[in-house]
């Protein structure tokens, strides 16, 4: 979509009261969906019952897979696409029937859809001039938004003289130059290069730090959403699997689903032994017996998928509590990735076991073939429903 719909060539007629979204009270549900769906063939829902809030100042990161349904979130709320059921509220006042230009919501785009007649600039003063600012007013403006964006001498150039970096800064300055309260961002890093997208999250997140604006940012970059947001909702067959801060995110997942797609995982099927509120005794399929923190296991003999974070796993007896369960590895390979070595292993039956430690000088160097025993912290495994 380009950004002629958020930025329509005419002046903002005088607000009313069924289109104008007017400040209001309860700053935490300053973004609201209620009982969202989203149907484009009246049978299939993509968005299924979608319930969620987000604050004034809050960074929150929409994380799925593609088909997920969080795009089609992202596109409701700014306007692009409508909900086949329920209502979604900014700041208090319900925005469904609201256009996208009208709602004041800054956008960035994965492809930048900047205007490629005219100069950065230019690009920068449409949605100033739409509004019918002044030219002094309009000018000062633009100077701050580049600058915010370390892209104050480049006011003269067109698109086509940037690099994919700067036309990205440039995006971002025209999502923020008119002072939104809420800015979306689309994949907006996914075209750059790795050194240059972290370089990007960095400056992403100081911005909106240094002005306070709220964001909702869409990607399915799990690295990008433990990076920058507060809260992280993540989605899969259009609904939320869990909502949470990276760092519950990532130790506590909730489901199976939730475990694979945040970071690295390794995962070991087996049957629940004896369930304890917080110690489960999980036997694989191979006979061997490990600790577990149980997540939503109902009964004993109940089947479970268990849930390791590679870091965590230890083969020194003296890194593990005294009664941990041990059990029998082999080492396949061993990769080094310059600070971890990333030692790929047989375990349970399953060749793909990973653990990763961190290449010190005191380091114990396994090598492939090597038999030793592993283990782990029981509040490290996490015993979930299977997928």
């Amino acid at each position: 979509m380009a950004p002629l719909e958020l930025y329509k060539n005419e002046r903002p007629e005088p607000p009313d009261r069924e289109t104008c979204v007017e400040p209001a009270q309860g700053r935490d549900r300053f973004v609201e969906f209620e009982h969202v769906q989203k149907s484009y063939d009246g049978e299939n829902l993509v968005v299924k019952d979608l319930n969620l809030t987000i604050s004034e100042g809050e960074f929150l990161t929409m994380l799925g897979p593609s088909g997920s349904g969080k795009t089609t979130c992202l596109m409701m709320l700014a306007g692009f696409e409508t909900a086949t059921h329920g209502e979604i509220r900014l700041d208090g006042r319900p925005i469904n029937t609201v256009p996208p230009h009208k709602r004041g919501i800054g956008m960035v785009f994965q492809n930048y859809a900047l205007f490629p007649h005219m100069t950065v600039a230019e690009n920068l003063a449409f949605p100033l001039e739409v509004r019918g600012m002044g030219k002094a007013e309009r000018e000062a403006k633009i100077a701050r938004a580049l600058d915010m964006v370390q892209m104050g001498a480049f006011g003269a150039r067109r698109p086509a003289q940037l690099s994919g970096g700067q036309q990205q800064r440039i995006a971002l300055a025209r999502a923020l130059v008119f002072d939104p309260k809420l800015v979306l961002m689309d994949e907006p890093l996914g075209a750059l290069d790795k050194q240059l997208r972290e370089h990007m999250q960095f400056e992403i997140k100081r911005l909106h730090h240094e002005l306070g604006i709220t964001v909702v940012y869409v990607t399915h970059d799990q690295g990008e959403a433990l990076t920058m947001s507060d809260r992280v909702a993540v989605f899969n067959d259009g609904r939320i699997q869990q909502l949470a801060p990276p760092d519950e995110l990532y130790e506590r997942p909730k489901n199976s689903f939730v475990a694979q797609f945040i970071g690295e995982n390794n995962r070991l099927p087996g049957r629940v032994e004896k369930l304890g509120p917080e110690k489960a005794l999980i036997r694989l399929a191979t006979g061997e017996v490990i600790d577990a923190t149980p997540v939503n296991l109902r009964h004993e003999g109940q089947e479970t998928l268990v849930s390791i974070r590679p870091e965590r796993v230890e083969f020194k007896p003296e890194m593990m509590p005294k009664d941990a369960h041990m059990i029998d590895a082999e080492v396949i390979e061993v990769i080094y990735m310059g600070d971890v070595l990333r030692t790929r292993m047989k375990v349970a039956g399953s060749d793909d076991f990973v653990m990763k430690c961190r290449n010190t000088l005191s380091q114990t160097k396994l090598s492939p073939g090597q038999h030793l025993r592993i283990g782990w912290a029981p509040q490290d495994a996490r015993a979930l429903d299977p997928v």
